[in-house]
């Protein structure tokens, strides 16, 4: 029992380390490095490109890659106890991780000039859409990470299904569906996607309480 508990809290020490670095970044790519790409000198943007930003992608996938994994091995241990929060939280970290290595980092490689070939243009604004969908995706998802074990009456052990469920699941996959195909929106600009995430963890809350 004692070696079981210490691997497993190894896992969600590890899970919370790995997600520092892999939010951080995402958090820095769409608050910091696109402000300054868009500022920056032609000799400073090449050089930003060129070394900076494929240096902190590469962090920025390994930290979603290891998340991801530290978080299905905890998901597995707790999988009895499932709650709706923790459904909604996996989803979307789950798809959040699908960005990064399905979407954001192909694009990025052809949007910087990793690779051959390909709309730069069209790759870059690939990369940013779910970059900002991410970004979307954040608050909410912490919110159902801490609401699974801790929230008040809805913690480990209170359930899975419900009307409250799948709207919430519909919200997450119809906004996931418009970071691969879809329009910015108010996530356009870094204000909007704040507000825009803070809003989208106040809606799934609601849902999940009174439906």
């Amino acid at each position: 029992m004692a070696v079981e508990l210490t691997i497993n809290f190894l896992f969600r020490w590890g899970h919370v380390l790995f997600g520092i670095v892999w939010i951080g970044m995402l958090y820095y790519f769409n608050f910091v490095q696109g402000g300054y790409f868009k500022q920056a000198s032609p000799e400073g943007l090449a050089d930003a490109k060129a070394k900076l930003a494929p240096s902190a992608l590469w962090w920025f996938r390994w930290g979603a890659m290891f998340t991801f994994l530290t978080g299905l091995y905890l998901l597995h241990t707790i999988s009895a106890v499932l709650n709706n929060y923790i459904v909604i939280g996996a989803l979307m970290g789950t798809l959040m991780a699908a960005n990064v290595w399905m979407v954001i980092w192909p694009a990025q490689k052809i949007a910087l000039g990793l690779v051959e070939g390909g709309d730069k243009a069209a790759a870059g604004a690939k990369a940013l859409l779910a970059s900002r969908t991410n970004t979307l995706f954040s608050a909410p998802m912490l919110f159902g990470m801490l609401a699974g074990p801790h929230y008040a009456g809805h913690g480990y052990g209170t359930g899975v299904g419900g009307t409250g469920l799948i709207v919430a699941v519909v919200i997450i996959l119809a906004l996931e569906a418009n970071g691969l195909m879809g329009k910015q929106g108010p996530i356009t600009t870094v204000k909007g996607v704040i507000t825009s995430s803070l809003a989208l963890t106040a809606v799934l809350a609601l849902v999940l309480n009174l439906l």
